[in-house]
């Protein structure tokens, strides 16, 4: 009898695997991996993955504080870096849907006298990385002013009087300023600063208990404190939040960003076709495809279509990765800037796509 309830639970657990298509052998070669690269000296990463809404993976690695020993755990928040720009891209949908904004509008409409030599740059270019404005973190005078605190316009001012690096829709070039400048048009059309805006149509709607706008000062529960790595680890370097702002000041845990992952699949903050948008993969002026949509790479792992954005901040690095066909979407979040989680994300969906 016991034998035979015993073989009953295996037959369960093996069916289950399969139905996830993840197996023990998959988590055994995604500890490996993650061991390789963290352990009980080092600075740490969480690491989950999902499909179809169902956690099939979920762990820590290495140390949250290394001070003070402690290590670390799924529960950890972590500045997520340039994954901010999906919630400041989300957001300008959202307006979009409301009537507010139109993707076509020129930035001229938000801020009448930025200087755009002549050119017409728009919403549509500022989020997908073609308006040609100079990316203010490409400048070495932004070290000089890293722990001041500045307003929106402020910033825009440290770079608007810039020569552009091409004209708009010509290339795909990162960029830092137009995210900056996709903040101050959130505030401009709901009255509201970019952090209340994110947190009261975002984080409290979907119930990301564990996600704000970053500050140095707020006691922040579970938060993962950040590192350098040059020759021994060194505490990061202090940087004004104000300055990332809606390209990347936002905190934010595994579990959260699952469920952020998860209100963008079922159509909760956005209609389907809106959202498409967001996932659509952009052309230049000349019909070349950028692999860009609006806050998302447009990539392919093993042949499936990934939808997938890292982040870096002075402390922390950070990568999703969401695959669509099969509804799989991994997450990493690293308390050290000297290790980066893309490759290692990337890997992690390949071998649950295997």
């Amino acid at each position: 009898m016991i034998n035979k309830f015993k073989k009953s639970v295996l037959l369960c657990i093996s069916i289950a695997f399969i139905a996830t298509g993840f197996s023990q052998t998959k988590e055994v070669k995604i500890d490996k991996l993650l061991n390789e690269k963290f352990n009980s000296n080092t600075s740490g990463a969480a690491i989950l993955i999902t499909q179809k809404g169902k956690t099939i993976y979920r762990k820590a690695f290495g140390q949250a504080n290394l001070e003070h020993g402690v290590k670390m755990t799924p529960e950890n928040v972590f500045e997520i870096g340039s994954m901010t720009k999906q919630f400041t891209a989300v957001s300008i949908l959202m307006l979009v849907e409301q009537g507010k904004i139109k993707l076509t509008d020129e930035i001229t409409k938000f801020i009448p006298d930025y200087p755009t030599h002549g050119h017409k740059i728009t919403v549509h270019h500022l989020l997908n990385h073609t308006s040609g404005i100079k990316s203010y973190t490409s400048m070495r005078k932004l070290f000089a002013v890293a722990r001041n605190d500045m307003k929106p316009l402020e910033l825009i001012k440290f770079f608007r009087d810039e020569p552009m690096d091409f004209n708009p829709g010509e290339k795909y070039k990162y960029n830092n300023s137009a995210y900056i400048i996709l903040g101050y048009i959130i505030e401009q059309t709901s009255g509201i600063s970019y952090a209340k805006y994110v947190q009261k149509n975002i984080f409290d709607t979907l119930g990301m208990s564990n996600s704000t706008y970053a500050s140095h000062t707020k006691l922040i529960q579970n938060r993962a404190s950040g590192y350098h790595n040059r020759n021994g680890y060194q505490n990061a370097r202090y940087i004004s939040h104000t300055l990332p702002y809606a390209g990347g000041s936002l905190m934010s845990t595994i579990d959260d960003l699952n469920t952020w992952q998860q209100a963008l699949t079922n159509n909760k903050l956005l209609k389907k076709e809106t959202l498409q948008k967001a996932y659509t993969n952009y052309s230049l002026n000349n019909g070349e495809k950028i692999n860009y949509g609006y806050g998302w790479n447009i990539k392919t792992i093993d042949n499936n279509v990934s939808l997938e954005h890292g982040g870096s901040i002075f402390g922390y690095k950070s990568m999703g990765v969401y695959i669509p066909s099969k509804d799989i979407y991994a997450v990493i979040l690293t308390n050290c800037d000297c290790i980066s989680p893309t490759k290692l994300t990337r890997q992690v969906t390949s071998i649950v796509l295997d």
